[in-house]
């Protein structure tokens, strides 16, 4: 009997230590999660945030569709222009502008054409992903872009992007989860990653930034 009650106690302090070390790990491993997720998350807002502000350069507003969004990245392009030839000093000291040594015919304005999706991402990058949250294939970013007027009333082109962190942190421990969106709301009003804003002009900032 002494014997049995021995091992009990034994598999007791096992077990005690056991919930003790998991108290202390799971936290730990719940943070590392979360920086893995958000660091990823993070940069393909970034990649959205640098489709769109091209697609505005190009366009004059935002998009608030991926599908155009992407077509625009894979299929649109980007004008070069270059000028062939220079303008003699002697002509520079008489005060001919560029302009006018085009008209001249001394310079020659060439224009070629750059694809967008090379100019503003690494080659082989898969802009089709772009829509995708990272470790949640199945899930897309929400994305919407509309025009806002200020209180001077000079309209303003804005778009958002974010995910929230009942879909980035899926699969991780509820209650932490819980936790961290209200720390995340009490620090910057949000219960996941954004960036840009529909209700405000806010340089397209991300609100980790």
């Amino acid at each position: 009997m002494k014997t049995v009650i021995q091992i009990i106690l034994a598999v007791a302090v096992l077990l005690l230590a056991y919930l003790l070390f998991e108290s202390v790990q799971e936290p730990i491993r719940f943070n590392r999660e979360v920086a893995k997720r958000e660091r990823a998350t993070i940069q393909k807002l970034k990649d959205i945030r640098t489709a769109e502000e091209a697609y505005k350069a190009k366009y004059g507003s935002y998009t608030g569709s991926f599908d155009t969004l992407i077509h625009f990245v894979k299929y649109d392009s980007f004008p070069i222009v270059r000028a062939i030839g220079s303008i003699p000093d002697s002509l520079l000291d008489l005060g001919v502008t560029e302009n006018k040594a085009i008209e001249m015919g001394i310079i020659i304005r060439d224009t070629s054409y750059v694809s967008v999706l090379d100019s503003i991402f690494p080659p082989r990058y898969k802009i089709d992903s772009l829509p995708y949250v990272p470790f949640r294939d199945t899930n897309k970013f929400f994305l919407g872009a509309t025009q806002l007027e200020t209180a001077s009333k000079v309209k303003v082109q804005v778009f958002e992007a974010h995910v929230l962190n009942d879909v980035l942190l899926h699969g991780l421990n509820r209650q932490l989860v819980i936790n961290y969106n209200a720390e995340r709301e009490k620090l910057v009003g949000f219960k996941g990653l954004k960036v840009g804003s529909l209700e405000a002009s806010t340089n397209n900032a991300g609100n980790w930034e």
